[in-house]
């Protein structure tokens, strides 16, 4: 599984650098334009989802800690869907508005975050389904406010963009 994760981890990367230098479509599907905000609140349910989830194993609730990772591991799955399909049709928006060092601050570190973070999330992941917990409390430690970070700044990143979606 180790081998798996670092394969995913690494066909992610090459997908999303691939992905920003592919030229933009001529048309794309109608459903397309839904997906920034589909994307927004995905990473909102999953920022919701991980302050739940911290919350259930500080109570002791494991089954539900256990439940709540798991859903927010496959809404994590249907945002590298989504978000592989925008780009892939509508490819990058460009931010018009004033506050742009704001803005690019909170993209990059978005980015390098997301990045950094993916091998973690899926290590911490899998150790807590084997019930490794000593291993998974060690790495969640720094994963877990990267996740969040990284959850809170997608739905920053649809609100300062919102206004530039569909304008070419």
């Amino acid at each position: 599984m180790t081998r798996f994760i670092w394969v995913f981890t690494v066909i992610v990367f090459a997908l999303v650098i691939v992905l920003h230098e592919l030229p933009k479509m001529n048309w794309q599907p109608s459903f397309v334009l839904f997906l920034p905000k589909l994307n927004a609140f995905i990473n909102g349910t999953v920022f919701i989802l991980l302050l739940t989830t911290l919350w259930a194993i500080k109570m002791g609730k494991i089954s539900m800690h256990r439940k709540l990772n798991t859903v927010a591991m496959v809404l994590s799955v249907l945002f590298l869907l989504s978000y592989v399909t925008n780009h892939y049709f509508s490819g990058d928006t460009i931010y018009g508005g004033e506050m742009s060092g704001l803005y690019y601050f909170v993209l990059i570190t978005h980015v390098v975050l997301a990045g950094l973070s993916l091998p973690m999330i899926l290590f911490s992941y899998y150790y807590g389904h084997l019930n490794l917990v000593h291993k998974h409390k060690k790495l969640v430690r720094f994963t877990y406010p990267i996740w969040l970070y990284v959850a809170f700044t997608g739905v920053l990143i649809y609100l300062f963009l919102s206004p530039y979606y569909g304008i070419a």
